[in-house]
């Protein structure tokens, strides 16, 4: 009886591996969007965004802002679109990690690891990379929705959803850089990318030639 189901669950593990290369699609199918759109969004206010990568006060005070700021664009837009044909997967990852790095530890890093602020979560408990203004978002968020249900239309302006404290913390960042660390792992996923066909095509020129 053992035996059998042991036979029955390594051939049920041959067959998947078959569609191994599902996982590799929707990472990719996620984290494309997301980077096209942020590269686009640098590339069309592009001189606001030099202006930020440079500033040392309001901004991220990094040298060269204008290089820096064109060196993002390229890795998030280009890079986005890379990710979503399967194309030199593993290697776009690398600019799109070092970029989720820097977002991580000079934009997002003082504001604790929630995107959003809730102190109901789980990681309420003050000892996960929450800070002061995590904590204190309660209490001003209830105190906007109290004065919006006094002086204003309260149910209109919650029928798409109800009102945050973005916290603006790590979070996302985090887990993007998670996703391409495994892409970089895993490639682009047999089948469905760009790179397992560029790659079956170049491995049967070389049988042939050494025929």
């Amino acid at each position: 009886m053992l035996s059998a189901l042991a036979k029955l669950y390594l051939r049920t593990l041959d067959k998947l591996q078959q569609f191994n290369g599902i996982p590799s699609l929707l990472i990719r199918l996620y984290l494309a969007p997301v980077m096209i759109q942020a590269g686009w969004n640098k590339y069309s206010s592009f001189a606001d965004t030099a202006a930020w990568f440079g500033n040392p006060d309001w901004g991220l005070g990094l040298p060269f802002p204008a290089l820096m700021a064109s060196l993002a664009i390229a890795a998030e837009l280009f890079g986005g679109i890379l990710l979503l044909l399967g194309l030199m997967t593993r290697l776009v990852t690398i600019p799109l990690m070092v970029t989720m790095l820097v977002a991580t530890f000079s934009v997002h890093w003082s504001n604790g690891w929630p995107a959003i602020a809730d102190t109901s979560s789980w990681l309420a408990d003050g000892t996960l990379l929450l800070n002061e203004s995590v904590m204190a978002s309660a209490e001003k968020l209830d105190a906007a929705n109290s004065i919006l249900k006094e002086y204003g239309n309260y149910e209109w302006l919650n029928a798409s959803g109800k009102f945050v404290v973005l916290n603006n913390g790590i979070e996302f960042a985090v887990t993007y850089f998670v996703m391409l660390l495994a892409l970089m792992f895993m490639g682009g996923g047999r089948y469905l990318s760009v790179d397992f066909w560029l790659k079956r095509t170049l491995c049967n020129q070389l049988n042939t030639r050494g025929q």
